[in-house]
Order: structure tokens, then sequence, then C-alpha cells
């Protein structure tokens, strides 16, 4: 018997071997051809190739505009590229329009049994409407990750988003507290599954068995105001005069960089601070072994947007981390205060400051946190439990 077959819509996926874009949806797909039929639509980019196939995934990549001016996907995000340049936003039809036939033309190409929309807009939209247009009788799943909910928003957001959830057959968010939002929308509660993106955390984020760095701090994410640095980069002086030998490494690039940078330097804390910038997503494992402790200020951000879930805390309790976070909802499905984690208010210097020297100071706290997070994580978090969900959620739309 033939295995179902799946069409995966998405705007991030890795461009080539080894990329830096986040793999998470890659990373899921691959993982649902061990009972699907895989293919992903995604954004072409330079460099990447139209068609191939990644790990029994086939890969088809749509052209939008001419491949220079290709820059609405990928480094950061549509939403991302959008506030970066005003330009970025006459590309927005082309991509939709481009995704849209590219949608039509392999659903009328290959007998498709469901599509799995990663992000309520545009893919979620594009689904709905390629299915109508084509006439095709597919399924739809949708999943939400918490950029396409927060960074939209107002009524005319609000009665879009709702849409596209009713006309899905099923929809997933990664966060309880996104599931509560969608509820305050008016979609119905049984349409709706919480299951989180995963974190390979058997082979790939595994403690090192290694003591860490007893003066390093980490930071992982873009660089953006949603993600809070900027509060940590202020922390920091406070943490120096407890903790004179410590230094911060900060992973990741984005459009706040030179500007925290400057901070950073302002700050005197040029020795102190070190910023990586984007890194293959096979050195994070590393990165993360040799922190003392890891740091997640994440805030909401002057425009409403906010993280869904916070998937890198995940990857660093994995790795056997002691981690600070902030006290924003979608990290409370990760970490709870003082058993898996440390949880601080948003946008509060002082307190992250206090937070970070308790752990730095007392290394059997910090590794029994450590050792309760990775406990937490293996049973909510990881590939394998996340995968077999998602595979019990397509076999019921396909039954």
């Amino acid at each position: 018997m033939s295995k179902p077959r799946i069409l995966v819509l998405t705007s991030t996926f890795p461009r080539w071997n080894r990329d830096v874009e986040p793999p998470f949806v890659f990373d899921l797909s691959r993982r649902m051809a061990e009972w699907f039929n895989v293919r992903v639509l995604a954004p072409h980019a330079a460099g990447s190739l139209f068609h191939e196939v990644m790990n029994r995934v086939l890969v088809h990549r749509f052209r939008y505009a001419p491949t220079k001016w290709q820059r609405l996907a990928y480094d950061g995000g549509i939403l991302a590229n959008l506030r970066k340049s005003f330009l970025a936003l006459g590309l927005v039809p082309l991509f939709f329009v481009a995704q849209l036939l590219a949608v039509v033309r392999l659903l009328r190409r290959y007998p498709i049994d469901v599509i799995h929309a990663h992000w309520l807009l545009p893919q979620g939209l594009t689904a709905f409407l390629a299915r109508a247009l084509s006439g095709h009788p597919s399924k739809i799943l949708c999943t939400s990750h918490g950029g396409d909910f927060y960074g939209l928003k107002g009524s005319i957001f609000n009665a879009v988003k709702k849409l596209i959830a009713d006309a899905s057959d099923h929809l997933t968010v990664v966060s309880n507290t996104m599931r509560d939002e969608f509820l305050k929308l008016g979609v119905k509660p049984d349409k709706i599954s919480v299951v989180p993106m995963g974190v390979d955390l058997r082979y790939r984020f595994v403690p090192s068995g290694v003591e860490p760095d007893t003066g390093s701090i980490l930071f992982v994410g873009r660089i953006v105001e949603k993600k809070g640095l900027k509060y940590l980069i202020e922390a920091m002086p406070m943490i120096l005069r407890k903790c004179p030998r410590v230094h911060l490494t900060v992973v990741g690039d984005g459009p706040n960089r030179l500007d925290l940078e400057k901070l950073a330097q302002d700050l005197g804390l040029c020795d102190h601070i070190r910023f990586l910038g984007a890194i293959e997503n096979e050195e994070l494992p590393a990165l993360y072994q040799q922190a003392a402790v890891v740091v997640f200020p994440s805030v909401v951000g002057e425009d409403g947007d906010r993280e869904g879930l916070g998937l890198v805390l995940a990857e660093a309790l994995g790795c056997g981390c002691a981690v600070v976070t902030t006290d924003q909802p979608a990290m409370m499905d990760v970490v709870q205060n003082k058993q898996t984690g440390l949880v601080v208010p948003q946008k509060n210097p002082k307190e992250l400051s206090i937070a970070i020297i308790s752990l730095l100071s007392d290394v059997e706290f910090r590794s029994i946190l450590a050792a309760e997070g990775r406990n937490h994580v293996l049973k909510c978090f990881d590939w394998q439990v996340i995968a077999e969900r998602y595979e019990s959620i397509i076999q019921k739309l396909v039954t």
C-alpha cells in the first residue's frame, strides 16, 4: 500500500547543505518521510537548486523575482525583511502569486493527500486558495509558529487568521499560549493541537560530559528587538562587578546587530562581549556545551511581536546548560522557574544580572537545574516524540 502524500509549504528551509537558516521545517519533513511521501515547496534563492532530494524529501523551489532581487525570504524571515526594507514590500504580491501558481501546478501534477502549510500567512492562505483553484480534495494542516500570529496585528489580520484557521482541516500551534490566543479569535478547541517543533536531544543536543567554562555566558538568536539582547548587554556591567572574568558570546545576526555592538562599545564591554554572527547549525551544540549559563532575555516588541516558542531553550537544556529566560508566556512551556531554569521579568537588566550571578556562583544549583531541564525537554521536545505526534495528526486527516 502506497504511503500518503504530503506537500509541505514553507518560507524557511535550508537553501543548501550546511545552510545557516533555521532547519526545523526540514527536520520535521525528513522525519515524516518515514511514514509519508514528502514534497516541500520553498522559495528559491541565489545559490539554491530548483529541484533536489534532501534526505528522502523531494524539494521544489519557486522563483518569485529575478534571482538577485529575491530578498524577501530567508536571512531572518519575511517579516524581518519587510521591516528592514520598504522596497521588500513590492515583492510581497510577486511572492504570493508565484507561490500560489507553484502550489496549483503541484496539486494538478501529483496526487497530494495533505498540504502542510507552515505559517498562516502566506502559506496557509496559499494552501486554501490553491485547493479551491485546483479543485483538489487535499486536506490542509496549518501550523502557526508565532511570528505570523503576533507580528500581524489589527482587525483585518485577525479576520484573515480566523478565516485560514477555519478553512484548515486542523491547526497546530507551538505553545499553549498560542492556543489560548486562537480560542479568543473563536477557533473551535477541537480543531487546535499544541505541538511544538522539536530538537534532536538524543544524538545532537546532548551534554558533553566535560565541565563548561565557568565564566562563559551564551546568547543564541536573531538580533532583533523581541530577542531582548539589549537588556543582557545592559546587565553585563553589573555582572562584571561580581564576576570580573565573565565573557558573553553572541551567536546570531540581524538588523539590530550594529546598534548593539555600539551599545557594548559605549558601555566599555568590548573585551567581554564577542559577536560571532550567524554560524552553521552543526556548530551550535559545541557552543552550548562550553557555556556555563545560556540566556534568552525575550521581550514583547514595540510592534507587539514576540516569541511563539523558545525552542532554543530546549536546545540549551538538551546540552545540559543552566538557563535564564524571561516571563514571556511562550517560554513557560519550556522552563519552570527554579526547577528547570530561572525566570525573570522582561526588560529588566538588574533582575537578569542577579539571576545570572546566582548561577555563575553556585555550581551545584546550576547542575541541578541543568539535569532537571534536560529530563523535561527529553519528554516534551525530542524530535521522535514530536514526529510521532505529527504522524498521528496526519494519519487522522487521511483516514
